[in-house]
């Protein structure tokens, strides 16, 4: 159930990454154990309708703002972000004022038009702001992003960082391959809440809490750093497992279903 004010509104399309087709194998744990199966992460691979697409293969889909107008600047990594106008540093102790949650893939994403992000595209939703909330936000954006996204190689590839970030695009880039397309979907996990562990104002460790439709609950420690103008989320080479949990004790509550 969405907060007061924090109404869920249907956004983006399905991707196939999430449909039912193949779930992805036991030798994704890493990031996969901490968010991908909270995800239910599967994949219609046998065949993607590639209509309006341009002639990369990547969709025609106009870069809209995060109220959903649309933008004169472009969600392409290399474009510019636009100044953005939260600037509050100290770490917050209750729910971020002023988000809205649009669906992603089935998925409740918040933005915010203070804390970002600034330009979203059909894949890419970047440009946050320098700040504990926009920290987090780019936290629940890129880590559902780089698993969902039809692109989700640019979005791993430009907006997270860590040592175990080209393992893992060459292991889903092989299974991809090879997989059978007869598995069957997983179970979507929602954001529940959140508490931020450290923040020094280049890194932001957050553990986030995502709600399974069982009832089911499990916290995921993820680091947010500040890099090249944007927050990036860092993908080590042994990732930390994620942990069951009972209750928001805590942890503020938090999400858009």
């Amino acid at each position: 159930m969405a907060e007061p004010g924090n109404r869920v509104a249907a956004g983006e399309p399905r991707s196939p990454w999430l449909r039912s087709g193949f779930v992805l194998a036991a030798a994704f744990i890493g990031f996969i154990a901490v968010i991908g199966t909270v995800l239910g992460v599967a994949s219609d691979i046998s065949g993607k309708d590639t209509s309006g697409q341009d002639g990369s293969g990547k969709a025609k889909t106009p870069v809209t703002s995060v109220v959903g107008r649309p933008s004169s600047g472009s969600a392409d990594a290399g474009s510019v972000c636009p100044e953005l106008t939260d600037s509050r540093q100290d770490v917050p102790t209750s729910a971020p004022a002023g988000v809205t949650w649009t669906l992603y893939d089935s998925v409740a994403l918040p933005s915010s038009k203070a804390a970002g992000p600034a330009l979203v595209g059909k894949d890419l939703a970047r440009c946050y702001a320098h700040t504990p909330v926009g920290a987090l936000l780019a936290n629940s954006q890129i880590s559902v992003r780089y698993l969902a996204a039809d692109d989700w190689q640019e979005v791993t590839r430009t907006q997270t960082v860590g040592a175990g970030r080209d393992a893992y695009i060459a292991a889903r880039t092989k299974a991809e391959q090879t997989a059978s397309p007869d598995g069957g979907g997983g179970a979507h996990g929602q954001i529940a809440g959140f508490r931020f562990v450290t923040h020094n104002g280049t890194t932001a460790v957050i553990q986030t809490v995502w709600r399974f439709p069982d009832g089911r609950m499990q916290a995921a420690t993820t680091t947010m750093l500040w890099r090249d103008g944007d927050w990036r989320l860092e993908y080590p080479a042994d990732p930390p497992d994620p942990t069951p949990v009972d209750s928001l004790a805590g942890y503020i509550p938090w999400g858009g279903v």
